[in-house]
């Protein structure tokens, strides 16, 4: 019998002794560029009920009808990996409470993300997102800001 050999899913990739180091570097520019601009760091769970996806990413988008990762627990509960993270933000933002404190919620999260696509060069089932969320703004001034930080990011690293 031979013995069966393992090697990571397609569409994934090991982040290597070498790669860790720009990863975190890069994760460090953007977690201090936040914090000058007075976001908060706000983490998700990596699952979420497939529902949350219908509705805040669409139905009959690409992501949702073909491209999460779907399953059922042990409470034959429908769950999904998260595809993106601005659901599961929003979620977390009405869920806890967090509007009101202050008038504007700035949030920012960074991490892994699950969608089923065809590989390609640069193009993983499992990615990281960096992303930043404004809520209670009635001031366009925070679309400019939100618009700037990106701006500022690749000019911090050099890009």
């Amino acid at each position: 019998m031979a013995k069966e050999r393992f090697e990571k899913p397609t569409g994934t990739q090991d982040v290597l002794p070498g790669a860790v180091e720009k990863w975190q570097y890069i994760e460090g520019k953007a977690r201090d560029l936040c914090r000058r601009f007075n976001y908060r760091e706000i983490r998700t769970p990596m699952f979420e009920h497939t529902g949350l996806f219908e509705r805040g990413v669409g139905e009959t988008t690409d992501i949702v009808e073909g491209e999460m990762y779907t399953f059922k627990d042990k409470g034959d509960r429908d769950l999904a990996l998260r595809p993106e993270g601005t659901a599961g933000v929003v979620r977390a933002y009405v869920q806890n409470k967090i509007y009101g404190e202050p008038d504007v919620s700035k949030l920012y999260y960074i991490g892994p993300m699950f969608r089923y696509e065809r590989p390609q060069a640069g193009r993983y089932r499992q990615f990281h997102q960096f992303g930043i969320e404004a809520f209670g703004a009635v001031d366009p001034a925070i679309d400019a800001e939100v618009v700037s930080l990106g701006y500022k990011f690749y000019k911090d690293l050099g890009l």
